[in-house]
């Protein structure tokens, strides 16, 4: 009898633990299915804590401190001249890749409103005094037996050469993860000069804004044309791309990012030598920052 009662236990505790058992593993089976699918719809919808417009991206968690730049630069002065060789001028290929329809354009640097080829090449049409004349106007002028209609030519454009102004957008981040800075460059931006001669406006204008992720990877990835040009040796030409992440350009600073969005010069009320001045005290105040990482 006592034997009995010994085999009835044993039974009724093996029973219990593969019943417990089986249970943990259902459990575990719906918290691993339930993370899978939470993990798939996440990256799904572009959470992955990355910036998908940055060519190096670095993960949010890792980003300990972080300031957007835009910064200028002037393809006239001596040290960009490389960035604008005679026929690799970096504008010239930039409007070749849109007309090829290799890469978008963009309205502004924000690089949200994707703008049409229409858009864009009326920005690069050159303003005339006394205005163009419409395909009505055209034909009124002929029904009238004006002529002078069929003697005026095309539109006229800005050549390559004359689109000397850009501007870079760039986040300046320190990770925590390496311990270093980086500059992590967003868009390029072409601007029509205001001290162009054939700018009637006198103003300075936007022509479109570039993903730079998408110009390293479409126009200046394995691009012959797309160098950077060494002076001091032919045989060592760079990419374009490795010419900015060597930061082998001149520029100066515009805006630091703050609640009004005001440019340096704005921020000094208009004043152009004070804005020259905050710009090199921007740029000083982020070197020493640099420094004192570690300094301390």
């Amino acid at each position: 009898m006592k034997k009995l009662g010994v085999i009835l236990m044993g039974l009724v505790m093996s029973a219990g633990v593969t019943y417990g058992q089986e249970k943990v593993d259902s459990t575990a089976a719906t918290t691993t299915t339930t993370t899978t699918t939470t993990t798939t719809e996440a990256t799904a919808n572009g959470d992955t804590g990355y910036n998908p417009l940055s060519i190096r991206p670095i993960h949010v968690s890792d980003i300990m401190w972080k300031k957007t730049l835009l910064r200028a630069i002037d393809l006239r002065e001596k040290q960009n001249k490389p960035l604008f060789s005679r026929n690799r001028e970096i504008t010239r290929l930039l409007l070749d890749a849109v007309a090829k329809g290799d890469i978008t354009p963009y309205a502004n640097d924000s690089l949200e409103r994707k703008i049409t080829i229409d858009e864009f090449n009326e920005a690069m049409l050159i303003p005339v005094e006394g205005g163009t004349l419409t395909a009505e106007e055209k034909e009124i002028m002929l029904a009238n037996g004006d002529s002078s209609a069929l003697q005026s030519g095309g539109p006229a454009y800005y050549f390559p050469t004359d689109l000397y102004q850009l501007t870079i957008k760039e986040d300046l981040i320190f990770d925590k993860q390496r311990s270093r800075l980086y500059y992590d460059i967003i868009a390029l931006t072409i601007y029509v000069p205001a001290d162009l001669p054939s700018n009637i406006k006198g103003i300075e204008q936007v022509v479109a804004s570039f993903s730079y992720k998408d110009l390293v990877e479409k126009v200046f990835k394995d691009n012959p044309k797309a160098i950077w040009f060494n002076v001091q040796n032919d045989q060592q030409h760079k990419n374009l791309a490795d010419a900015f992440d060597l930061r082998l350009f001149s520029s100066y600073i515009t805006k630091v990012s703050n609640p009004n969005d005001a440019y340096l010069v704005d921020i000094y009320g208009g004043d152009q030598q004070k804005g020259i001045m905050a710009s090199q005290w921007a740029a000083m105040e982020l070197l020493e920052f640099e420094h004192n990482l570690w300094e301390f």
